[in-house]
């Protein structure tokens, strides 16, 4: 005798595949998270889709750095304490969050929101190369340190970008391998980071 089908809501597979966006989310932990949001957690997830909406609307990215904000330019390019001379390179917001954290930088930021993959389709323009090169380039910065993952992309990004403010006469460092080969700046400790970055070296 045939099983009749699990019922379903096309709203409920709609949620399902929304939160499947999520990295490291697939199909099963998605379907958990939407059963247990619409069964325990209804203001939670309401909450959660005001407070994504909103940040849809107001959240956008600095004029200078690249990075996440809602204003043109963010406070951290704004402020009269950093050192416009020094410029380093990240992936990601979260990368730039945990450099800062080791309070051993006091310099500028560019956030490449990614990293260059030719397999991916991810080219020099997707990470905004033009942009980091107008900054590097713009009489003010005297050192750019490349502080991208230690992963295959990370160092071909690192290695691209050297050879780009090279050829223009900017000095470039890579941040020291005291961050582990494969590893990702997000995860690693906060001692083991400030102590890279206290031993870049060149290019």
């Amino acid at each position: 005798m045939k099983r009749d089908a699990v019922p379903s809501a096309a709203g409920l597979e709609r949620l399902i595949e929304a939160l499947r966006v999520l990295p490291g989310v697939g199909p099963r932990s998605a379907q958990r998270m939407a059963y247990y949001l619409l069964q325990h957690e209804r203001d939670g997830a309401e909450a959660l889709g005001v407070a994504l909406a909103a940040a849809l609307r107001a959240v956008r990215h600095c004029a200078r750095c690249n990075n996440f904000t809602e204003e043109e330019v963010c406070t951290l390019c704004r402020s009269s304490r950093r050192d416009p001379s020094l410029l380093c390179v990240v992936e990601t917001p979260a990368d730039l969050a945990m450099v800062e954290q080791t309070l051993s930088y006091s310099g500028m930021y560019f956030v490449l929101m990614g990293r260059l993959s030719p397999l991916d389709g991810v080219g020099p323009r997707d990470i905004g190369m033009d942009r980091l090169l107008a900054r590097a380039g713009d009489g003010t910065v005297q050192e750019v340190i490349l502080a991208t993952n230690f992963t295959n992309e990370g160092e071909a990004t690192a290695h691209y970008i050297a050879e780009m403010l090279r050829a223009r006469g900017v000095r470039a460092t890579r941040i020291a391998r005291g961050v582990p080969l494969g590893g990702e700046l997000e995860y690693v400790d906060v001692g083991t980071i400030s102590q890279a970055l206290l031993d870049r070296r060149g290019l």
